[in-house]
């Protein structure tokens, strides 16, 4: 004959499942903690030369080196960052409410809609929209 699971049975074995996703619920979190950290210090490590590159240009003293120094840091740090997956928001002429943020809208001789000016760039990383672009945009 068959024996069939006791109530005690089935009552320890629920409690060790419960003890067991528990467990795996907290590994999973210092887990995550730890992938966190290590990708939190991976970015300043790379940012690490560019404040090398600040603190450099503060030194000088020429005005002209001074706005070089700036452009190279610039220049160093939209790589970086580009790297890293960002993307600039293409700004067309034409609004686009998923990538673009009207803060002014202008009479224009231009059509309903154009863009007129841009205020602040807009970014993303894959499909994933940081911030929109900033924009004036023409109204009739």
């Amino acid at each position: 004959m068959k024996k069939g699971i006791t109530k005690a049975e089935l009552t320890e074995l629920l409690k060790r499942t419960q003890a067991e996703f528990e467990n795996y619920r907290k590994r999973n979190e210092a887990e995550f903690r730890s992938f966190a950290e290590s990708a939190s210090l991976n970015v300043i490590q790379k940012l690490l030369p560019v404040l090398d590159n600040f603190e450099l240009a503060l030194k000088t003293e020429g005005h002209d080196d001074l706005l070089k120094g700036f452009e190279m840091i610039y220049s160093q740090f939209k790589t970086l960052l580009e790297s890293e997956g960002l993307e600039e928001i293409t700004t067309n002429k034409i609004f686009n409410p998923e990538i673009h943020e009207a803060i002014l809208t202008q009479k224009s001789k231009e059509p309903e809609g154009t863009i007129l000016e841009v205020f602040q760039k807009g970014y993303k990383i894959k499909d994933k929209i940081l911030r929109h672009a900033r924009v004036k945009v023409a109204k009739c």
